[in-house]
This record gives C-alpha cells, sequence and structure tokens, in this order.
C-alpha cells in the first residue's frame, strides 16, 4: 500500500494522463529556481539587491525563490539577468534526458 502521495499522483494520472508530464516540468522550474538561488548567494547578492536590478520587490523575489508563485519564463529571465546569467532554454524529444 502507498502512502498519501502516491495515491495522489495515482489519482491525478487517472483523471489526467498528463499529470507525470506536469510534475516533472513543476519539478524542473524548482530546480532552476534552486539554481538561481545557490548563484544568487555565491555572488553576496541578496533578495533585495536583485529585487531592485528585476524592477520589483524583495517579497516578490522571497516568494519566487520560496516556490510560491509559478513564474513565468519572462520573470526567471529577468532574475537570470540580475545574478549575472542568461537563461537558456532549449527543446528536446520527451524521450531523451534533460541534461
Amino acid at each position: 500500500m502507498g502512502d498519501f502521495l502516491d495515491e495522489t499522483i495515482a489519482s491525478r494520472t487517472a483523471a489526467n494522463s498528463a499529470f507525470p508530464r506536469l510534475v516533472a516540468a513543476a519539478v524542473r522550474r524548482r530546480e532552476l529556481v534552486r539554481e538561481l538561488v545557490e548563484l544568487r548567494t555565491s555572488r553576496g547578492l541578496s533578495q533585495t539587491a536583485v529585487a531592485a536590478r528585476m524592477s520589483t520587490s524583495q517579497p516578490v523575489v522571497a516568494r519566487l525563490e520560496a516556490g510560491d508563485l509559478d513564474s513565468r519564463i519572462s520573470t526567471l529571465e529577468r532574475y537570470a539577468d540580475a545574478v549575472g546569467v542568461e537563461l537558456k532554454i532549449r527543446l528536446t524529444d520527451r524521450g531523451e534526458s534533460t541534461r
């Protein structure tokens, strides 16, 4: 018998066959945000500094970093630019590795 999470995933997948792909996309976005946060901290930038560079507020950056926002690509590009990197997006066949 599975736990609550296993049961939830199974029931959502039964209702929507695309659900596993949606979860995988959310996990990739979360990993990307974690990488951006690591860059921010390794470069000695505060959330306030990043927010100023993005022309937004520190609470918005905090919510983005906490995963409370389902951010658009344009927001992630602005964050990346604020920490001094470029966000590159590529397309791959579903059967290929994402790395």
